[in-house]
C-alpha cells in the first residue's frame, strides 16, 4: 500500500506567534494520526519558481491515514490556531508503492 505524505511549503510567515501556537498543537495531532515528521524547516535550496522558505514533510503509512489525520479534530484545532499567520502551499500526496 502506498504511503501518504503531507507536503507544506511556507511562502511567508506573518505572525510567528500563531505559527508557534500551531506547532504546539500540530505536533501531537500528527503523532496521534500516525504521522512521522521527516523534515521541518531545515535548509532549503529552491529551484525554478520555488521559494527558499520553511518546508515540512510528514510521512504516513497510507494516503488514507494522511487524509484522516488532516481531518481529525486535533489537527483542525491546530489550523484554527494558525489561521492567517502564514501563507503556505499544503498538499496531501500519495507515494509510490
Amino acid at each position: 500500500m502506498p504511503k501518504g505524505y503531507w507536503v507544506s511549503a511556507y511562502r511567508a510567515t506573518s505572525d510567528p506567534e500563531k505559527l508557534a501556537a500551531y506547532n504546539r498543537l500540530a505536533g501531537p495531532a500528527v503523532a496521534a494520526g500516525g504521522g512521522r515528521v521527516l523534515t521541518r524547516g531545515g535548509r532549503v535550496v529552491a529551484h525554478d519558481a520555488g521559494i527558499a522558505e520553511r518546508t515540512v514533510l510528514v510521512e504516513f503509512d497510507s494516503f488514507e491515514q494522511a487524509v484522516a489525520a488532516h481531518e481529525s479534530a486535533a489537527y483542525q484545532e491546530a489550523l484554527v490556531a494558525l489561521s492567517d499567520g502564514v501563507e503556505r502551499d499544503f498538499r496531501i500526496v500519495e507515494g509510490i508503492d
